[in-house]
């Protein structure tokens, strides 16, 4: 581009592509989306038992650790659900960043000082940089911080909340959900393995593919695999049969970003979720469980995406729709039995809710 060229942008329009430039780059021309899965891989367990080769461990003590999650981001929001479920907020304190980053890094913007008020640092790269000076890897979240030292213990998100379930348990509430259950481990982790490689990863493999020979075949493999979820989910309330399980997460964060993000920003258009009976009965009953929907940010989930994927939406304009108050119609599942905490109890009130005004309440516009 000339001088001329450059000069001749009305104004604003060069300060926008900068902006643009600073998001990062997500879609690679002519390859197909490849999730970069190097995680520090560090596990928090019981008295820092081992638990493999080549894998540090660090003891579970409750007030060290600070879980640092961003609203937007569905594998943050699984960690702020299960955390919930088993009444871990004593035991890990949480620090939230906003929905907007550029391509160093997600920030505290939401702090009235632009620092995270426990380990005042101004962005969670700060955390990754104090243990790892010269880290190459991308800075993500959800994070461990070891607070003492301010330095990241793991950004392995798998394991983070499978071990807030089976290493922290002296730490759980009373009445808390078992949501890695012993006898259903094995199938629970082929359920898992499935829903992450092919709706979780899938509808990114749809929103960034660089071809279209790419986005048909992630196209074609998310709506299958939504399809035999569809299937498992008519006869059973939730993917493991009667109770929440972890698995139930990992699905939920999906569905409750689909119609809000995936089926346009990311061209998965075959269906709305909403479109489709079983998922969209079984994602509502979540929703409305005590610790999925009262998580859940539909202001930051649509301002993530819509903003910082400024290679797939150059404009950055976030879409006014769609209308969310249809997330609490009844859905009827009670009618399969069940209930989501079996013999336990749901979590009290959330002490740590989203931001007013980011709720249904004031987000949907309700036509009855």
């Amino acid at each position: 581009m000339t001088q001329a060229t450059q000069d001749a942008r009305p104004d604003g329009e060069e300060a926008a592509r900068d902006e643009a430039d600073e998001q990062g780059v997500y879609s690679k021309a002519g390859q197909p989306f490849d999730r970069d899965t190097n995680y520090i891989g560090d596990r928090i367990t019981k008295d820092a038992r081992p638990v493999g080769d080549g894998i540090q461990t660090w003891p579970v003590e409750a007030g060290r650790y600070r879980l640092v999650v961003a609203r937007a981001c569905p594998w943050a929001n699984r960690a702020i659900i299960v955390r919930r479920l088993l009444g871990l907020e004593d035991a890990i304190s949480m620090g939230v960043c906003g929905p907007v980053h550029d391509k160093r890094s997600w920030t505290f913007d939401k702090d009235p000082d632009g620092l995270d008020p426990v380990l005042r640092i101004p962005r969670i790269q700060d955390a990754y940089l104090t243990r790892f000076p010269d880290y190459p890897r991308g800075i993500t979240v959800p994070a461990i911080v070891d607070v003492p030292s301010g330095g990241v213990v793991t950004n392995d998100y798998p394991w983070i909340t499978l071990d807030f379930s089976t290493e922290w348990t002296e730490f759980h509430r009373d009445g808390a959900p078992d949501l890695y259950p012993e006898p259903l481990r094995d199938e629970m982790d082929a359920v898992m393995k499935h829903i992450y490689t092919e709706i979780n990863n899938g509808v990114y493999r749809c929103g960034f593919a660089g071809s279209q020979e790419a986005y048909d075949e992630a196209y074609d493999r998310l709506f299958s695999a939504l399809d035999i979820v569809s299937e498992r989910l008519e006869t059973r309330r939730y993917l493991m049969g009667d109770t929440i399980t972890e698995a139930d997460v990992r699905l939920f964060t999906t569905l409750a970003r689909f119609d809000a993000v995936y089926h346009g920003h990311f061209k998965c258009n075959r269906q709305k979720l909403s479109e489709m009976p079983v998922l969209w009965a079984y994602a509502r009953d979540l929703f409305q469980t005590p610790g999925f929907g009262d998580t859940t940010d539909f202001v930051d989930i649509k301002r993530h995406y819509y903003e910082v994927h400024r290679d797939i939406n150059p404009s950055g304009i976030v879409p006014a729709g769609p209308e969310l108050h249809n997330w609490n119609l009844p859905h009827f599942r009670e009618q399969l039995g069940g209930s989501p905490f079996g013999d336990g109890t749901p979590p009290g009130p959330n002490l740590e809710p989203i931001e007013a005004g980011h709720d249904l309440v004031h987000l949907g516009r309700s036509h009855a």
